[in-house]
C-alpha cells in the first residue's frame, strides 16, 4: 500500500482523552453523520481507504501508465519499437533514437505524467475534505484563476508562445501560478464566516469561476488577433510545446507537496464524519482546511502552469479511482496514477488515433463532460426516496 494512503493506526482510550478511536467508533459516527444529512435513508457504512483493493488499484493503474508511456515514447512518425524505447532510456541506442526518445519525446510523455498526477492529487484532496465530488480545482476558481493569469501576461505582455526572448516563455506559467494562488486566496475569504464550510466553498467557487471566465474572455476580445490565438491555444491544454523547463517545477511541486498530503491521510479520514466530531476526535478543521486546499492550490498551479488547464482531469481521475479502488473516498495514490493515465492515454490518443493532432484539453473535455452528467444523473436517481 501507498504511502500516500497509509492511514494513522487508531489509539485506544475514551473520546475525552485521545485524538484518535477505534475503527468501529469512526464507523459508527459517520453512519451518524451520514444518516443525519441524507434524513429516511439510510445510509451505508464506509469503506476504508486501505486495503489490499487500494493497492492493487494504485499498482495497476501505475503499471498502466508505465505500458502508455512506453508506447507514447514509440508513437511517431519514426518507426521505433517499445524494445528500442527501452533499450535507449537503458543507454543503448543510437544517436538517432536518442535524439528521437529523449529530447523531442520524453519531455512531452514525462510532462503529461507530472501535469496528470498533480491534476489527479489535487482533485482527490478538494472533493475529499468539501465531501463534494463536485469541488475540484476547474469548479473553485483555481484553474479559471491559472487561466486569468496566463492570458493577461499573454495580451499585455504582447506576444504569445513564438514570441522570443525570455520574458515571456518564463511570464506566462508565473502569470499562471500568480493567478490560481490569488483565486484560491480569494475564494476562500469570501468563504469564511467563522470557518470555512465545504458547501459555501463550493457556491463561491462557482460565482468566482463565472467571473474569472467573464473576465479572460473580456481580455481575448479585445486583444490584437495574434494575441487572441496565442492566448486560445494556451486556454485549451496541450502538452504538445512542453519542454523539459516546464516539466521540472511541477515534479518538484509534486514531490514537496505530495509527502505533505499524505501527512493529512488521518485527517481526511476523520472529517468525512462532520465538523462535530472532527473536532471531538482531535482534528484542527479550519487548519486542516487550509493545508489541503493550500496543497490543491499548488498542484493545479504546478499542472496549469506546465500543460494549460486540461478541463476535467481533476474530476475524472479521483471518481475512477475512488471506483476502482471500491474505497469511501477519492484514495490519493490511486487519484495520482489515475490521473497520469487519463493524460498520457489522451495524448497518446491525439497522435494515433485522431486527425491533425488534437490538443490533449480538448479530449479530457470530451471524455469528462459526459461522466460529469452520468455523475449528476446518478445522484439525482439515488436522492429520490423510496
Amino acid at each position: 500500500m501507498s504511502r500516500l494512503d497509509a492511514r494513522t493506526p487508531a489509539g485506544g482510550g475514551g473520546p475525552a482523552t485521545t485524538p484518535t478511536a477505534p475503527a468501529d467508533r469512526v464507523a459508527a459516527g459517520a453512519e451518524v453523520a451520514a444518516g443525519t444529512e441524507a434524513g429516511t435513508r439510510a445510509p451505508a457504512r464506509p469503506r476504508a481507504v486501505g486495503g489490499p483493493r487500494a493497492a492493487a488499484a494504485t499498482a495497476g493503474s501505475l503499471l498502466v501508465v508505465v505500458a502508455l508511456a512506453l508506447v507514447g515514447l514509440a508513437a511517431g512518425s519514426s518507426s521505433l519499437g517499445v524494445a528500442d524505447v527501452v533499450r535507449t532510456l537503458a543507454g543503448g541506442g543510437t544517436p538517432a533514437q536518442e535524439l528521437i526518445v529523449l529530447d523531442l519525446r520524453l519531455p512531452r510523455v514525462a510532462g503529461a505524467l507530472v501535469v496528470g498526477a498533480c491534476l489527479g492529487l489535487a482533485g482527490a484532496l478538494t472533493q475529499t475534505f468539501a465531501r463534494n465530488p463536485l469541488a475540484t480545482s476547474d469548479i473553485l476558481g483555481v484553474t479559471p484563476g491559472a487561466g486569468l493569469g496566463a492570458v493577461a501576461a499573454i495580451v499585455l505582455a504582447g506576444g504569445g508562445y513564438s514570441v522570443t526572448g525570455g520574458l515571456l516563455s518564463v511570464g506566462v506559467p508565473a502569470a499562471a501560478v500568480v493567478g490560481a494562488l490569488v483565486a484560491a486566496v480569494a475564494v476562500y475569504a469570501l468563504s469564511w464566516r467563522g470557518g470555512v464550510d465545504g458547501y459555501r466553498l463550493v457556491l463561491v467557487g462557482i460565482g468566482a469561476t463565472a467571473a474569472l471566465g467573464g473576465l479572460t474572455s473580456w481580455l481575448v476580445a479585445r486583444a490584437r488577433i495574434t494575441d487572441a490565438a496565442a492566448a486560445s491555444q494556451w486556454l485549451v491544454g496541450s502538452v504538445s510545446g512542453i519542454s523539459w523547463a516546464s516539466v521540472w517545477p511541477a515534479l518538484v511541486v509534486f514531490a514537496v507537496v505530495a509527502p505533505l498530503a499524505a501527512s493529512q491521510t488521518r485527517a481526511l479520514d476523520v472529517s468525512q464524519l462532520g465538523d462535530d466530531l472532527s473536532r471531538g476526535l482531535g482534528v484542527a478543521v479550519q487548519r486542516h482546511r487550509l493545508v489541503v486546499l493550500a496543497c490543491a492550490v499548488l498542484l493545479t498551479a504546478a499542472a496549469v502552469s506546465a500543460g494549460g488547464p486540461l478541463e476535467f482531469v481533476a474530476f475524472v481521475a479521483p471518481q475512477l479511482a475512488r471506483r476502482v479502488a471500491g474505497t469511501g473516498r477519492p484514495p490519493l495514490a490511486a487519484s495520482a496514477t489515475f490521473g497520469a493515465l487519463v493524460v498520457v492515454a489522451a495524448d497518446l490518443a491525439t497522435r494515433t488515433l485522431l486527425p491533425g493532432e488534437v490538443p490533449v484539453g480538448i479530449v479530457t473535455a470530451v471524455v469528462g463532460a459526459p461522466y460529469l452528467i452520468w455523475l449528476l444523473v446518478r445522484h439525482r436517481r439515488e436522492d429520490r426516496p423510496a
